[in-house]
């Protein structure tokens, strides 16, 4: 690969970066051509990217990208994702099915450096469609709550008026 080619690489991998909130560093030995092509095809699907690169390149990108990165080493593979703990879902959950294959080495978060053991955090996480779910059905229980005593008060009140109301008649 030429000199310029490189640096092509490299400033298109430093874009994907700077667009994305989560990039996972992650080590592929051991999975097939089969395996990697599912690997990637989950991840498309949960709008994440897989790239594949030398690692001086990758780390080159990184550090270009105002980001301060770790060395790597061994066959590495990069996930660039917006939804950090939607990546960690499919990386971790892939893992599970293929004897903890891709292993994560480690990555960035909003530009902070985390391990493998907070990406296993972050993939045990809800996501964030689960937690918008569960902040509005804790919004909805004390609303419901108030409308049914308001409900309760006025059905209260009715009555006194129609009590009040045949006692006035019977007078």
């Amino acid at each position: 690969m030429k000199r310029t080619e490189k640096e092509q690489l490299v400033i298109e991998l430093k874009e994907k970066i700077g667009g994305a909130q989560a990039l996972y560093y992650t080590d592929f030995t051991g999975l097939n051509v089969k395996r990697m092509t599912e690997l990637r095809r989950r991840l498309r699907k949960a709008n994440v990217e897989y790239v594949v690169i030398k690692n001086t390149l990758a780390l080159r990108a990184v550090n270009e990208s105002g980001l301060v990165g770790e060395r790597l080493k061994g066959p590495t593979g990069l996930v660039m994702a917006k939804d950090a703990v939607g990546a960690a879902k499919v990386l971790s959950d892939f893992a599970k099915e293929n004897d903890q294959r891709p292993a994560v080495k480690g990555g960035m978060l909003d530009g902070s450096a985390i391990d493998a053991a907070q990406v296993k955090r972050l993939a045990a996480m809800p996501t964030r469609e689960q937690m918008l779910a569960d902040l509005a059905a804790g919004l909805q229980a004390p609303l419901s709550a108030m409308l049914g005593a308001m409900n309760g008060l006025l059905t209260n009140f009715a009555g006194a008026l129609e009590a009040l109301k045949t006692q006035r008649e019977g007078a």
